[in-house]
Parts: structure tokens; C-alpha cells; sequence
């Protein structure tokens, strides 16, 4: 039996994620153990721009008593429960938008419930916490397993049992050597998620469907171009999974391995002299609103001096040395 419905009926999820952490799968699990397992009515799809990981995911999964049919295929707006795989994913995205007034956000996190309420502008509902990515690196899986652990304490609807056997065979097929680990992640998840409810105010319960950017009387002139074709003005740290580099400067050699595998160009440098009086260029630090977290730099560096660090909150803005660009006739000089 379904704890509460929409006026269709329907009991509704959206997961909001980026692309490489396993969303999309989580969100097929979740509607396999519902019909297969659970005897309701479900369906399940996502909805991705260019299947890139680290662009933003969303997951969307329907249930109903077995009596009523499923005919809206439409994106769910006002979800009953949200599951963030990646709460930097906020920066970009509104992923909290909709939620029922007395609905569920269940947020892949280690922060306190004041921080991810105030970062996520969710000031009213349920807000489960569990640090999925502590649970994945623990057990060398992605997170999806240790957050439907998370989503099954929400939707109670469903049993463990039937969850563990969908994890079952669908690694018996995918990854047969992950079973276990991706049981014992789904586990962890069910039994160290956090709870914190908050009561909603009335204007809380009024769902507004948000307006797009751009419609017919708002459209930009045909030929203008709002965003070009690089990171220039744009922040990536959303795309980040979790880790980025952190870089030690007394053990660092300057040797620029870390600059010839960066796809972002995060590293900047400045020219100094050396021990014999020549002009070289020294490495001065990264720009992290470039970096994407890939760590292929962490991979190359031979000293050590970079090394592969989980991010919290304020890390990357503390640590960041910023490019500054002046346009001349030769291009462009950048410093500190």
C-alpha cells in the first residue's frame, strides 16, 4: 500500500544526479523491485543531455496500485521524494524544486541538516542524510546502491528482500566479482541514513511550476550568443564526484606532468628565477572553478605532491588561485 498519492494516483520519485554516478540504474532498480517485487504499477525513465558524466542526470520513477494504469510519461515535477546524489549539483541545478510539503529529500552528504537545508533552499519537509560516498569508496562500488538503501527507509512500500534481489541479478549479469560488495553498500545505506523533519509553512504547499528561461515574448534576438563555447565564465565544480586534487607545494618539482594531462588547463603558473638566476616557469597553484575532478593529474604526478582529496564544503574556495586575463595585441597574460 502506497503512504500517499498525487490526484492521479501516483506515487512519485526524481532523482537528481550527474552523469557517471549511477543514477539512471538506481532509478531502474527502484521500479523492478516495485512491479516485480512489490506487486504495484510502475514505470522509469531519465532524462540527460549529452550522456556526458558529470552534466546533470534525472531519474524519474512512477508507482500506483495495481488497478490504475500508467499513461503520463511526463517529467515529475512535484515529487513525493527526491534523492540527490551530488548536493554540488545545487549550484547549477534547482534539484529540491517541487517537493511536496510534506515530502522527502534524501541527500548524499556528511554536512549537518541547518548547512544542506540553507545550500538547497529546502526549508520545510523531511530531510534524510547518508554519506553515500563514504559507503561507495568503502566498499569500491558508485554510489546508487548505498543511496537505494537511503530511498528504501523512505519508501517502506517496498521490502529490503525484494531491493537485495534486484541488486542481485542485476550484477549477476553486469559486474558478477561487485555482488557483494554493491548488497553490503545497499545495506550500509538503509541502516546509517539520518532523519530531520521540519514543518512547512502554508506558501510552501503551494506548487508553482517554474517558467523557462527563454519562451516567445522573452526569446533573445536571433544571432546573440549568451554563453560561448568554453569555461571561461563558467563554474564546473558541480560536475566534480567527490574528490579533487590537493596540491603540496614543498613537494612539488614543477615538472608540468600535471599540466600536459589537465583537459581544463586548472593549473596556474607564474614565471619566477631559479636557483641559477634563469627565468622558469613555477607552478603557483590550481584554479578549482575549472577543475572537474577527473584526477588524471593526481595519476601523473611522480612526487606525490598531488594527491586525491574528498571535498568539503569551502575546500576549493579556499585553496583556489584564480586566472585573471588581460587582452593584448599578442593574447592574453594571466596571474595571480
Amino acid at each position: 500500500m502506497l503512504p500517499t498519492t498525487n490526484e492521479q494516483g501516483f506515487f512519485e520519485i526524481r532523482l537528481e544526479s550527474i552523469g557517471g554516478l549511477g543514477a539512471n540504474l538506481a532509478g531502474k532498480m527502484l521500479a523492478e523491485a516495485g512491479v516485480l517485487w512489490s506487486g504495484l504499477n510502475g514505470s522509469n525513465f531519465s532524462s540527460y543531455g549529452s550522456e556526458k558524466k558529470g552534466t546533470p542526470v534525472k531519474s524519474f520513477i512512477r508507482f500506483c496500485e495495481p488497478h490504475i494504469e500508467i499513461r503520463d510519461h511526463s517529467p515529475i515535477m512535484a515529487p513525493h521524494v527526491i534523492g540527490v546524489f551530488h548536493e554540488a549539483l545545487a549550484k547549477m541545478v534547482d534539484v529540491t524544486s517541487g517537493l511536496a510539503a510534506d515530502g522527502t529529500a534524501v541527500v548524499n552528504s556528511t554536512r549537518e541538516f541547518a548547512e544542506i537545508r540553507r545550500d538547497l533552499r529546502l526549508p520545510y519537509g523531511t530531510l534524510a542524510v547518508v554519506d553515500a560516498l563514504g559507503i561507495a569508496v568503502e566498499e569500491r562500488v558508485k554510489i546508487n546502491t548505498p543511496m537505494l538503501g537511503a530511498l528504501l527507509r523512505v519508501c517502506s512500500f517496498i521490502e529490503p528482500e525484494a531491493m537485495e534481489t534486484v541488486i542481485r541479478r542485476t550484477f549477476s549479469t553486469k559486474a558478477p566479482h561487485l555482488i557483494e560488495a554493491n548488497v553490503r553498500a545497499f545495506r550500509r545505506g538503509y541502516e546509517e541514513v539520518r532523519f530531520h523533519t521540519a514543518a512547512a509553512s502554508m506558501e510552501a504547499k503551494k506548487f508553482v511550476r517554474p517558467l523557462p528561461r527563454f519562451g516567445y515574448e522573452t526569446q533573445l534576438i536571433g544571432g546573440v550568443i549568451v554563453a560561448g563555447g568554453n569555461s571561461l565564465l563558467k563554474n564546473v565544480s558541480g560536475s566534480r564526484q567527490g574528490f579533487l586534487p590537493r596540491w603540496e607545494a614543498d613537494k612539488c618539482i614543477h615538472c608540468v606532468a600535471c599540466d600536459n594531462v589537465c583537459p581544463d588547463l586548472c593549473f596556474v603558473w607564474e614565471e619566477r628565477v631559479d636557483k641559477k638566476g634563469r627565468k622558469q616557469m613555477f607552478l603557483a597553484g590550481l584554479d578549482y572553478q575549472y577543475c572537474k575532478g577527473c584526477l588524471k593529474c593526481v595519476e601523473a604526478c611522480p612526487t606525490a605532491a598531488l594527491t586525491a582529496e574528498r571535498e568539503t564544503p569551502g575546500f576549493a574556495e579556499a585553496h583556489s588561485l584564480k586566472y585573471s586575463f588581460s587582452f593584448r595585441k599578442g593574447g592574453a597574460e594571466a596571474w595571480q
